[in-house]
């Protein structure tokens, strides 16, 4: 008896249940947000050089904002502040402003984004079904999900999407238009591309069905509603729309095709020949694989299937008509990813419309089919043997839920964090004047930026093909730095020195094989990396393998620093 009303407690609706129930499953749901977030800031705070994968693109030239003398006319810092949006560099600079750096910020924000999506995903739950348990179990499996992946734990514009669209929803819901509005304005000034999916599900909204067939309603409250919301949407994106950009113009779908960087194997793998990767998966896809991270978001699936039977499932009665919205975002999203598909590359990646929206569909869904699973076991569970069966197993299912992350990974949760191996290397490099600019073909390039603090001429974490004003110039700087450093005509290497006036060569001693091109992913796919690989099984060794000690100013753990004026003063 005690079992059973402890069930009931768990998934009466909140019209039956206590005020203190929401808030004991609300507190709970903030405990595993912010357990999930400590975890992770543990590993950001692990090393003194640590930094999120993709934060190393998008924070670093926030060091800007500290001291306005560091990169100076860097092509890599120009592209990647003109691609943030506004209000999300916005906050990192009020943040440096208060003495909080950029990359200490995106160790930390996170955290607050993970708190800010959990209260707001238990709302939208309670509106969807007034249940607090369902709330809870959203919650969980939401933050599962993200913090399973690494969306969320790289403080990037995309960590923004659920504590920015979850909030539209939860107004939507409760038709609050300032709440509403807020929402839409802050989508727009941290990931736009969700104005669209809002702006989509705003105009479902006017849609019913009635007497068998589609049709609009405009009753005057919603149509104001509606309006103003629409208004606003137009109004933040107008400045995208209008503006230009010194990088552009965006790559056009016959121009991706001839690059290796998008077809099968390349930094940004777009072209796909298997259908079903290349329609659900990867950045072409609708991102189902994240959607049903972890394995129990599958269970959303059945959530249409028992709203059909109400009879043993009785507590979909209780489920609220406006649950029709996870449908509107569906249809929204999926609009719009065939849009992106069609516009190639125009409005971006056709994955950006719809892995966020179906992980948010799908946790929500998963969680409402749960508790009606759960409240109908329960009324079966009448008799003593059932009950004997019914609360094991019960309580088995819950624990398998809320521990499935650490039981799934071995690195739950997964930061992606990428830890500076070289603190020696960046101390010098921090000694050289600011406005010092470094070749490489080292993967230990990918750091300097935001550890060193110094321009690179170019590094495979940059070489991001979407506009091509920028890529043309990064593709033959990278071209360029890859025939220099294995060509053995030392007039040739001068020229290149002279002609991007670098300062500094950072060079790994094992560079010299044709298996460090080969076996490199990104250099690869470059025409002059072959010629490299071909020269290298000459006889006749590259220039500068001659000079490496003769311009060494650093040399650790296999990676040696030439300096240029050496190189240029060189005779041939």
């Amino acid at each position: 008896m005690h079992s059973a009303r402890s069930l009931k407690l768990f998934v009466a609706p909140a019209a039956k249940s206590s005020h203190k129930v929401a808030i004991f499953w609300l507190f709970l749901s903030l405990t595993f947000a912010a357990t999930y977030g400590i975890l992770a800031l543990q590993d950001a705070f692990s090393a003194d050089y640590v930094v999120q994968d993709d934060a190393r693109q998008h924070v670093f030239w926030m060091q800007r904002f500290l001291d306005s003398q560091l990169f100076p006319q860097d092509l890599i810092a120009d592209y990647f502040q003109s691609v943030s949006p506004a209000g999300y560099a916005t906050l990192y600079r009020l943040m440096a402003a208060v003495g909080i750096p950029p990359l200490i910020f995106s160790k930390i924000l996170p955290l607050i984004l993970g708190l800010i999506t959990t209260v707001y995903c238990f709302g939208v739950t309670l509106q969807l079904l007034p249940v607090p348990f369902a709330g809870f179990l959203a919650t969980v499996l939401l933050n599962q999900s993200l913090w399973m992946q690494d969306g969320l734990i790289s403080a990037t514009p995309k960590a923004f999407v659920y504590p920015l669209f979850l909030p539209f929803l939860y107004y939507l819901l409760k038709q609050n238009l300032l709440g509403t509005a807020g929402a839409i304005a802050l989508l727009g000034l941290f990931y736009p591309q969700y104005v669209f999916i809002a702006a989509g599900i705003l105009i479902l909204q006017l849609i019913q069905w009635k007497n068998r067939r589609f049709s609009l309603s405009f009753p005057a409250k919603k149509t104001r509603f509606f309006a103003i919301n629409i208004a606003v949407a137009f109004f933040i994106l107008l400045p995208y729309a209008i503006s230009t950009s010194e990088f552009s113009p965006t790559i056009s779908l016959a121009e991706a095709k001839t690059l290796p960087e998008f077809l099968p194997g390349g930094r940004t793998q777009f072209f796909i020949a298997n259908a079903w990767d290349f329609w659900f998966h990867g950045r072409s896809g609708i991102g189902l694989s994240a959607a049903l991270t972890p394995a129990f978001m599958a269970l959303g699936f059945l959530l249409p299937i028992l709203r059909q039977f109400p009879q043993p499932f009785p507590l979909a009665k209780s489920l609220s008509i406006r649950v029709r919205v996870l449908g509107e975002l569906l249809l929204a999203s999926l609009g719009m990813f065939f849009a992106a598909h069609a516009l190639l590359f125009q409005l971006h990646l056709p994955s950006r419309y719809t892995q966020h929206s179906l992980r948010m569909v799908m946790a929500f869904s998963a969680a409402i089919a749960i508790t009606l699973l759960l409240d109908a076991a329960g009324k079966w569970a009448r008799t003593l043997w059932r009950k004997l069966l019914f609360f094991p197993l019960t309580s088995l299912l819950l624990a398998t839920l809320i521990f499935y992350p650490q039981w799934a990974m071995s690195n739950f949760p997964w930061t992606y964090y990428q830890t500076g191996t070289q603190p020696q290397l960046y101390g010098f490099l921090q000694q050289q004047p600011k406005d010092s600019l470094i070749a490489s073909l080292s993967e230990e390039a990918n750091n300097l930026p935001t550890f060193a603090h110094r321009s690179i001429l170019a590094g495979r974490e940059y070489a991001i093909p979407y506009h091509l004003g920028y890529y043309a110039q990064f593709r033959d700087r990278t071209e360029a730095t890859i025939a220099a450093q294995y060509t053995p005509e030392l007039a040739t290497v001068q020229q290149f020195l002279d002609r991007y006036r670098v300062d500094l060569w950072l060079v790994d001693k094992g560079a010299f094989t044709p298996s460090y091109l080969a076996e490199n992913s990104w250099l690869r796919q470059y025409p002059a990396a072959q010629q490299a690989i071909a020269q290298l099984k000459s006889p006749t060794p590259p220039a500068i393998v001659t000079l490496m000690n003769r311009c060494s100013i650093f040399e650790n753990y296999g990676t040696v620093v030439l300096d240029s004026r050496c190189i240029l003063n060189s005779d041939s």
